[in-house]
């Protein structure tokens, strides 16, 4: 099968390096021809240390390969998933189906992510998301994701694209449980690295996280998915991942600003995208529109865009009125 992947940061390239791996004929767009060329020569990616590009993989900065894909993959950062479908739609094949990995919400729109790929380009699209570190998947480490779509035929279609011996795929419709879960979970990760940077210590990250997935789930129900999406590797399993891992930029941003960085100095310290900065305003926005209590997600955000201490927001979220856990489980009641 014919592949494009657009994006070849760190995620996009180790999807490129699955699928070539699968025998697929891949093509890993970059929008930098100065990006592309570096690739080219050294047949290493700087956000993958150590992998190596294989031959097979073909590089390019022109969408022209577009028109010969199957299949096309959304692994761009989130804020430029729309620019980058606009560009793509004309050199698109009419049967081509797009496959989000791309984790977010649209700022001020509040569209998921295969929202934007259908608006921009008329092409149907599913999402791909799980626990799956770039890093570990470039070096094929074994990853379970979630391959989803409002058909199972489709979904089926993306995991058979996907599926390996060391990335192994299961299909879910639950479309908009899924992208939410994947988006949601980034300001999540972002309080836990706030909680570890401040020294909280264990308790309160298994806190933060058990009830950061009530809200998650009462976001998703109210938006039309379904509570037990978040039960799996799209909810509670990326949670984990992304929580607890160094490899988690949004983990590693929240240390900093939980150390006295400003949320601008750390991304920037960071040195990447942190899709929670982003992530935690369209939380907020969502929220507000769907009637949805979110505390920790509004805690989050009025660290980033408020500039609230984080000593304040922790005291505001430990004395909130009490309440009775089952009302309010993601496994139970809401």
């Amino acid at each position: 099968m014919r592949i494009t992947v657009l994006g070849s940061g760190g995620w996009g390239t180790a999807l490129a390096l699955l699928l070539t791996d699968n025998g697929h004929r891949v093509t890993l767009w970059s929008h930098s021809a100065q990006r592309c060329e570096l690739l080219r020569r050294e047949r290493v990616n700087p956000r993958l240390p150590g992998v190596a590009l294989p031959e097979a993989l073909e590089l390019t900065d022109s969408l022209e390969a577009l028109g010969e894909s199957e299949v096309a993959v959304m692994a761009a950062p989130s804020f430029a998933v729309r620019e980058t479908a606009r560009k793509a739609a004309p050199f698109l094949a009419p049967e081509t189906l797009w496959v989000s990995a791309a984790k977010g919400i649209e700022r001020d729109t509040a569209l998921r992510m295969t929202e934007i790929l259908e608006q921009e380009t008329g092409r149907r699209a599913a999402a791909l998301s799980g626990p799956s570190h770039a890093e570990e998947v470039g070096r094929g480490a074994p990853t379970g994701c979630v391959a989803a779509a409002r058909d199972l035929e489709t979904a089926q279609r993306v995991q058979d694209v996907f599926m390996s011996p060391r990335f192994r795929v299961y299909t879910n419709e639950d479309l908009v449980g899924v992208e939410l879960g994947a988006a949601l979970k980034n300001v999540l990760a972002l309080c836990c690295g706030i909680s570890d940077g401040m020294g909280l210590g264990d308790n309160a990250k298994a806190l933060l996280m058990t009830r950061g997935m009530t809200e998650m789930a009462r976001l998703g129900v109210a938006m039309g998915g379904r509570k037990d999406t978040f039960a799996g590797l799209a909810g509670m399993g990326d949670l984990i991942v992304t929580c607890t891992s160094m490899h988690s930029r949004n983990r590693r941003c929240g240390i900093l600003i939980g150390q006295g960085r400003s949320a601008r100095e750390a991304a920037g310290e960071v040195g990447a995208v942190v899709e929670g900065c982003f992530a935690a305003l369209s939380a907020q926005q969502l929220a507000e529109k769907m009637g949805v209590e979110m505390p920790i997600c509004r805690c989050a955000y009025r660290v980033i865009y408020e500039d609230a201490s984080v000593e304040s927001v922790a005291e505001e979220l430990m004395r909130r009125s009490r309440r009775r856990e089952v009302d309010e489980s993601w496994i139970g009641g809401m």
